[in-house]
């Protein structure tokens, strides 16, 4: 039986990575937490099944989840861990890779910094260039967060951390691929819990969608329905620039609106005609195979923002907007004319300024930074400089 080390064990991996692994048969997965043991504590609690509510479907029994590792309690068992898997993977959000602001390692972070040291690992990026420095069979290491070329980020990311930190790594033994993932999936409700009678159920759309370069160390499961390709890069931008950007744009406009769900803001005449016009800017400047998939891709992603059933919050859509923005707005902007991309990106800005006015803190790992750019004279300008996006301020009103 193969087996996937899977680090990041939120609602998304479960429904997405693990989902797809459990149709495929024949491997398991041992997760990591790299932070809490909450996840691993409910799930040990029931033998590390769950429930996944697909919305429209029906319950499905998801049963392939081995074990948990709580990363701080005992990073040796993680690095034991592993030694045996076939695959590594990650779903650990765009803050997990401590990135700076031009989309490198960022070796002054103060966790990277004591995994520099010594201390832990405490970090994906410190275990991955620990665990391949005594790697002696071949190994596949797998994004699956929202990222533009997320595995070739991924692997820069180790590379600079294995160099900084004088690590000899085997790169022949080792694979990146990028890939594409795809599945709206909300945080659990405490009434969806009691309807199941599952603390640990996991809500999601019946939607899914993964696509997989074709790069690959060592055996894979047989996913199905996955695609495997020898470029991501057109589904890739096509899917972050277009939902994961209009969903950006419904979070921060629909937020300052008084709206709390997507499909609240969706059903907002003026959202509405904010997304339908971001998607059609972003669809414009995608690959030319990809532009003909754009009418059908945007009414389709529109009816799945319209599902009331999903419940999918603004505010979780809105968290880290300083690592979501530059991919997800920035290049559209740059390409050429995009008013409506203007206007979302105004709205984060906006979203930044009144939130710290208001005292509230936001869910940012910039948060202190972009605080302190918000209280300055011209506060939207020292925001996108910040992301390194200074060059945008021509689009927007200070």
């Amino acid at each position: 039986m193969g087996r996937i080390v899977h680090f990041g064990l939120g609602n998304f991996a479960r429904a997405h990575l693990l989902d797809y692994t459990a149709d495929a048969g024949g491997w398991d997965v041992v997760g990591v937490s790299l932070r809490s043991d909450k996840i691993r504590d409910g799930l040990r609690a029931q033998g590390f099944a769950y429930g996944l509510a697909v919305q429209g479907v029906g319950l499905k029994h998801i049963d392939i989840l081995r074990e948990v590792l709580v990363a701080p309690e005992d990073p040796s068992a993680v690095l034991a861990a592993m030694t045996r898997a076939d695959i590594i993977s990650a779903s650990v959000t765009e803050k997990g890779y401590h990135l700076g602001a031009d989309g490198l390692l960022d070796l002054s972070n103060s966790s990277i910094q004591a995994d520099l040291s010594g201390t832990g690992p405490n970090t994906l990026i410190g275990f991955l260039a620990i665990h391949l420095s005594t790697r002696q069979t071949p190994l596949t290491v797998m994004s699956c967060d929202n990222r533009v070329e997320n595995g070739s980020v991924l692997k820069a990311a180790v590379q600079s951390f294995a160099e900084s930190a004088q690590i000899a790594i085997n790169w022949a033994l080792v694979s990146f691929p990028n890939a594409m993932v795809d599945r709206i999936t909300p945080a659990t409700t405490d009434e969806l819990r009691t309807k199941h009678s599952d603390p640990m159920v996991v809500p999601t759309e019946a939607f899914r969608e993964w696509v997989i370069e074709d790069n690959f160390k060592g055996p894979r499961p047989n996913w199905p329905d996955v695609q495997i390709v020898s470029d991501v890069a057109p589904h890739e931008l096509r899917k972050l620039r277009m939902l994961n950007g209009a969903h950006s744009a419904l979070a921060y406009a629909g937020l300052l609106h008084g709206h709390k769900f997507v499909h609240q803001a969706i059903a907002d005449p003026d959202l509405r005609k904010l997304a339908v016009q971001l998607m059609s800017e972003a669809g414009a400047i995608l690959p030319k195979n990809e532009r003909v998939l754009v009418p059908a891709y945007s009414q389709a992603l529109i009816e799945r923002f319209e599902n009331p059933e999903l419940a999918h919050r603004l505010d979780q859509i809105a968290m880290d907007g300083s690592q979501k923005v530059p991919y997800r707005f920035a290049q559209t902007l740059r390409a050429g004319s995009a008013p409506s991309v203007a206007t979302a990106l105004d709205a984060w800005l906006e979203f930044c300024i009144c939130e710290t006015q208001a005292g509230r803190r936001l869910n940012d790992t910039r948060v202190d930074d972009i605080v302190q750019a918000a209280r300055t004279s011209s506060p939207k300008t020292a925001i996108l400089a910040l992301i390194n996006c200074a060059d945008l301020v021509q689009f927007i009103s200070e």
